[in-house]
């Protein structure tokens, strides 16, 4: 199977070889000729293919299920599902369909982890309103911008959404990170994780929005280390687990700080090994020496 980048539109052609059946092309949902895709996607020169898991996770929105550059994420955390949506930044073209995600899946919060604008590209449509007086329109919806805040290393915006035909009402905190550079990873982690506690203290409802520019790097960043705080709050389980099948596992404080410690140390090492391409190995791959 190859893959064409086409000069005439922003996704990329499939090419099914002589004698792969119709069924493994039909596999890949890959409309290239479809303008609705072509002004929905931010980035260019990415195969965005939608196998079946995808397309069971996909954001649907409206009544005749339309598409949204979004997928719901459901991860279990102990007792809880902690559920998010991901997407990509807004593009001038799909703005209302945002808003109209956030209102029909009454997210509380959006986390948004990249700038405007990096290293003279533009990574995101500046879709919230900016002044305090003046609403903006958002199709079926008005966004009126009740208090700001700028603190150190995120800005916190609330937004009441307002449905112009029924009045409705919906609040919404608008949460942007500021301390990810052009490029690379924060070099400290703690500004995160402090932005991540406060995320996940003030959500209520709904899913947490979350996006970056194409929504799968520091968004897939985002989510993961907030399911990992709250694993490690909640022990695991692991610990607590082991205890009810006998008394006293895991004695004293410093050995339940060795474990996370040889956690960390064997994550590094991964990284080390694999470098900033790091991908999940299958268990077939490692060779006992």
């Amino acid at each position: 199977m190859e893959y064409h980048r086409s000069s005439s539109h922003e996704l990329w052609s499939i090419t099914t070889p002589v004698g792969v059946s119709d069924p493994l092309k039909r596999a890949f949902h890959l409309p290239t000729q479809s303008p609705i895709l072509r002004h929905t996607h931010r980035v260019r020169g990415v195969l965005f293919c939608f196998p079946s898991a995808d397309d069971k996770t996909r954001v649907a929105i409206g009544q005749n299920q339309d598409y949204i550059n979004a997928s719901h994420i459901r991860m279990e955390v102990g007792a809880e599902e902690f559920s998010y949506i991901s997407c990509q930044g807004p593009l001038p073209t799909t703005v209302h369909s945002f808003w109209q995600m956030i209102w029909e899946n009454k997210s509380d919060v959006i986390s948004m982890m990249t700038q405007e604008v990096e290293r003279g590209r533009i990574k995101c449509h500046k879709y919230w309103p900016e002044k305090l007086d003046v609403p903006l329109d958002a199709g079926r919806y008005q966004l009126h911008l009740e208090n700001q805040q700028y603190l150190e290393y995120f800005h916190i915006k609330i937004i009441r959404m307002l449905e112009t035909e029924t009045g409705e009402t919906h609040f919404v905190r608008h949460l942007k990170f500021t301390r990810w550079p052009d490029h690379g990873v924060p070099q400290c982690s703690e500004q995160l994780v402090c932005f991540i506690r406060y995320m996940r203290s003030i959500h209520h409802q709904g899913p947490i929005t979350v996006h970056c520019s194409a929504g799968i790097g520091r968004t897939g960043v985002l989510i993961c280390t907030d399911v990992i705080l709250n694993l490690i709050e909640n022990d695991f389980n692991i610990v607590k687990e082991m205890r009810l099948q006998r008394h006293g596992m895991i004695q004293t404080k410093e050995q339940y700080l060795f474990c996370y410690k040889v956690w960390l140390e064997v994550l590094q090492g991964i990284l080390q090994l694999h470098g900033n391409q790091w991908q999940p190995e299958s268990p077939r791959e490692h060779k006992i020496v």
